[in-house]
C-alpha cells in the first residue's frame, strides 16, 4: 500500500523518454487543488504543456487559467477558448487531448472521470477521495484493474504515501521495530471549512455544486473528504483493511441551512481481521482543540506520526527507537508529481495507487455508514450496498436526490433510525 510497482515498460512513445516531445496535460476540475496540481506538474521541470481545462463552471476555469498563464506563459499554457470545456460532459473531450490527466473535480465525479481516463488509456493523477458511495467504489476498483492491465501509471493524492516521515517511519514499523500492531488512534479535528451561501437565481443543482462540501453525493461527508488521509495511514500501518466499523456522530455546532446534510463529528472504532481496533475521530468544531495525527501501539513499543514531519518510535519504557529528521523534508504534494512524471518520461510503469485509494476511501465510507446508522456495519455489507448517491440526471435544471424542505433545511441521518439501504 505504499504506492509503486516493480518497474515495467509501458507503451507511451519513446520520444517522451528521450525528452524530445512535450507531455500534454489536461486538468479536470479547476478549483484550488486542480490549479495547484498543474503548478506542481510544471514544477517537476519536465517538458510539459497544459492543453485543456474542464470544469462545470466557466468562472472556475477563468480563475484557474489566469495564475497558471501569468506564471508559465504561452509556451507552457496552450489552452485556447475551444479547449476550455464547460459543463458536465466536457471532461471527455479534455481527456482526449492529453497524455496525462489531472482529476480534481469534487469527489462524487471521480469514478466517472477515472473510468473515462482509463478507457482512453491516459496516465493519471487523481485527488482523494476517489468516490462517495459504494457504487462509486466498485466502479473505481474495476477501472483500477483495467489501468493495471493497460500499464497506466496512477498516482492518487493521499500524499502521506509520498511524505518522507511517513515512508521512513512506517518502513520501520513494518520491519518490526515496535512488534505487532495491536491498536491505534487517528484524528482529524479542526474548525471546519468554507461555506458558499446560496445566491439569487441558482438552481438547486448549481447551489449544491457550489457548496459541494456539504452534500454527500459530492463530498461524502468530512470523514471521507478529509479524514480519509488518517484512515489510509491506519490501513498502511496495518497492511490491511477493516472488516467492520461501529460508531456515532451528529450535527452539534454546524446546523445551518448552508450546512447541507453532513455531520460535524464522527467517532468510529474500526476492527481488523486480527481483532486489532483502530479508534478514529474527526470533527469540525470552531474554537475547540485541533488535532490531526496518528498514533499506534505495538507489542514492544508505540508510534506517533503527523503531517508536520513527525515520525517517532519509542519503547514502552520510553526509550527512543527511531526519530525522523524533520529538517528540509520535501513537499509531498510536489513529490507526488516529481515521481509520477519521472516515471512517465522514462517510459516506466511504476504506480498503481487506485486500488488502495479506493479501499481507503471505502474505509471512510464504511465509517460514515456506521455513524449514520448507529449500527455495526461490515466491510462486505458496505462495499456491496445498493447505495448510489449520484443524481439520475446531471443537468443544471435537474434535481439532486437530497432536497431542502419548505424552510430550506436538508434532511440528515439520525443514528438508530437511518437504515443502510
Amino acid at each position: 500500500m505504499a504506492g509503486g510497482l516493480a518497474l515495467q515498460p509501458f507503451s507511451m512513445p519513446q520520444a517522451y523518454a528521450a525528452g524530445a516531445d512535450v507531455i500534454k496535460i489536461a486538468v479536470i476540475g479547476c478549483g484550488g487543488r486542480g490549479t495547484g496540481a498543474v503548478f506542481q506538474a510544471f514544477d517537476t521541470g519536465h517538458n510539459i504543456q497544459l492543453v485543456a481545462m474542464a470544469d462545470a463552471f466557466r468562472d472556475r476555469i477563468d480563475k484557474s487559467y489566469k495564475p497558471i498563464f501569468d506564471k508559465y506563459g504561452a509556451e507552457k499554457v496552450n489552452v485556447p477558448e475551444d479547449r476550455k470545456f464547460v459543463g458536465f460532459e466536457g471532461y471527455k473531450e479534455a481527456i482526449k487531448l492529453a497524455d496525462v490527466v489531472i482529476l480534481a473535480a469534487p469527489p462524487g465525479f471521480r469514478p466517472d472521470h477515472f473510468e473515462e481516463a482509463v478507457k482512453q488509456g491516459k496516465q493519471i493523477f487523481m485527488e482523494k477521495p476517489v468516490a462517495t458511495d459504494s457504487a462509486g467504489i466498485r466502479k473505481v476498483l474495476a477501472a483500477a484493474e483495467e489501468a493495471k492491465r493497460k500499464k497506466l501509471n496512477v498516482v492518487v493524492g493521499l500524499q502521506r504515501h509520498y511524505q518522507s516521515n511517513y515512508r521512513e517511519t512506517i518502513k520501520q514499523i513494518h520491519d518490526g521495530k515496535i512488534g505487532d500492531i495491536i491498536g491505534g488512534q487517528v484524528y482529524w479535528n479542526d474548525g471546519g471549512v468554507w461555506v458558499n451561501a446560496r445566491q439569487p437565481g441558482q438552481t438547486e443543482m448549481e447551489y449544491q455544486m457550489r457548496n459541494w462540501y456539504y452534500f454527500n453525493w459530492l463530498c461524502g461527508d468530512h470523514i471521507v473528504e478529509q479524514h480519509v488521509h488518517n484512515l489510509d495511514v491506519a490501513n498502511w500501518v496495518k497492511q490491511s483493511y477493516p472488516v467492520k466499523a461501529y460508531g456515532t456522530g451528529g450535527r452539534q455546532v454546524r446546523t445551518g441551512k448552508d450546512h447541507g446534510e453532513i455531520f460535524d463529528h464522527h467517532s468510529v472504532t474500526f476492527t481488523y481481521a486480527d481483532d486489532t481496533v483502530i479508534f478514529s475521530e474527526c470533527r469540525h468544531f470552531p474554537g475547540a482543540a485541533n488535532r490531526v495525527d496518528e498514533s499506534f501501539q505495538g507489542t514492544t513499543g508505540k508510534a506517533y506520526l503527523s503531517a508536520g514531519n513527525h515520525g517517532e518510535l519509542t519503547s514502552w519504557k520510553g526509550k527512543s527507537l527511531y526519530s525522523h529528521n524533520r529538517d528540509n523534508n520535501p513537499n509531498p504534494y510536489q513529490v507526488e508529481h516529481d515521481e509520477l512524471f519521472a516515471a512517465i518520461v522514462k517510459g516506466e510503469y511504476k504506480f498503481a495507487d487506485a486500488e488502495n485509494a479506493a479501499k481507503s476511501t471505502m474505509t471512510a465510507i464504511l465509517g460514515r455508514y456506521a455513524t449514520y446508522t448507529g449500527k455495526v456495519v461490515t466491510w462486505d455489507e458496505a462495499l456491496n450496498a445498493d447505495i448510489n448517491l449520484m443524481p439520475t440526471t446531471l443537468a443544471w435544471d435537474a434535481m439532486p436526490k437530497v432536497l431542502p424542505n419548505a424552510d430550506g433545511f436538508y434532511p440528515f441521518a439520525i443514528p438508530g433510525k437511518t437504515q443502510l439501504v
